[in-house]
């Protein structure tokens, strides 16, 4: 029997986004260039979106399969059929993210790695893995020069999520420690990406990035992620008869489907308070909960489902918090994706191919004045 507690949101979920009120938006929109997020602020989204995702894996997909259908995790997953350990899926994320030349690069890291590569490659890193191990509530933070680029870095504390991470460096042959438990600090995340400065006498003290900016970076991760998901997870595995995805995915013991999987994770970044907030919208919705909520959206999915190379952004005033929005194009990345929505009994659309525009990602981040 499977006794392990999990907290998860059902498709139905209404989130945040749903109540706020219509705006109106462009690619272009003059405002938006007013507002900024502190460097600090930014990367506290992106390690968020990074962390969530792989407490979804980890936790939804390896411990509870595991569990409950015996579905192994192996270093060798390509050839044994098996899932990859949830420090390679982040590796294959973040390869797709660097691939995208945003500036932005995400890694592993730890004091006692398995592999020499995830070890502290500088003084800072080192001094910073010391530092997230002894106070794991605290980031550290600092900035550097790079080809004459200021970048902002900042290491999160890698933790055992389940007790397989833990058996797993535990139990590896070369694993310098071997008495890791469940929440134990096993190592740290450096995210680092390129900043700009409020003004010439704040120096470095107040870096800040431009909302545009840091929604393509949350953009990017959330796609990358559910990219790696849909493609060396489902579609892997379910070719080969080893386990499919369903809507029913707790009830029946299968993989969650992609836009479960986002959404799952939504729905922890929600619980962080950090004020970031993402949905899935579409024009043709299974869900009517999924449809759009208002103008903003609904021109939006309109004009990325037709120009889907660039997200149509806009902003929203709710008191006196500003927030950006933007909508990416929810793309069909893999036969999966377009058998789903095609097949599904309540897809309004029964046509779609593999690359098509199903909907938005709509991203919802709060701004500070300039």
């Amino acid at each position: 029997m499977f006794k392990l507690q999990y907290t998860f949101v059902r498709l139905t979920s209404l989130l945040i986004l749903f109540f706020l009120p219509s705006v109106a938006g462009s690619e272009s929109q003059l405002p938006t260039r007013q507002k900024t997020i502190p460097a600090h602020r930014a990367a506290d989204y992106i390690h968020a979106i990074i962390e969530t995702d792989r407490t979804i894996y980890s936790q939804y997909i390896v411990e509870r399969l595991g569990e409950t259908v015996s579905l192994q995790t192996s270093e060798n997953w390509k050839k044994t059929d098996s899932l990859p350990l949830p420090a390679q899926f982040l590796l294959m994320s973040s390869k797709l993210v660097n691939s995208k030349n945003l500036g932005i690069k995400y890694r592993l890291m730890s004091l006692w790695p398995i592999n020499k590569n995830n070890a502290p490659q500088t003084r800072e890193e080192n001094e910073g893995l010391k530092k997230v191990s002894l106070r794991p509530g605290q980031p550290h933070t600092w900035t550097g020069n790079k080809n004459g680029q200021v970048f902002f870095n900042a290491i999160y504390p890698d933790l055992a999520v389940t007790k397989s991470c833990a058996s797993c460096h535990n139990n590896h042959p070369k694993s310098p420690k071997r008495d890791f438990k469940r929440n134990d600090v096993m190592g740290g995340v450096h995210i680092s990406f390129p900043i700009s400065k409020m003004n010439t006498t704040s120096s470095q003290k107040n870096p800040v990035v431009t909302p545009e900016v840091v929604a393509d970076y949350v953009h990017a991760i959330l796609e990358a992620d559910r990219t790696v998901y849909a493609r060396h997870i489902v579609n892997r595995l379910q070719k080969k008869n080893i386990i499919y995805a369903s809507e029913n995915w707790w009830e029946e013991n299968t993989l969650l489907l992609p836009a479960q999987f986002l959404l799952n994770a939504s729905d922890l970044i929600k619980n962080m308070r950090l004020g970031l907030d993402y949905k899935l919208a579409s024009l043709w919705p299974i869900n009517p909960h999924n449809g759009a909520a208002n103008k903003f959206e609904s021109v939006g999915l309109e004009r990325v489902a037709s120009q889907p190379l660039r997200p149509y952004i806009g902003t929203l005033q709710i008191g006196k918090q500003s927030y950006f929005q933007a909508i990416y194009p929810d793309i069909a990345v893999t036969p999966a994706c377009v058998t789903c929505h095609n097949s599904h009994p309540k897809s309004p659309k029964h046509d779609f191919k593999l690359h098509d525009v199903i909907g938005g990602i709509v991203v919802s981040i709060p701004t500070e004045s300039n």
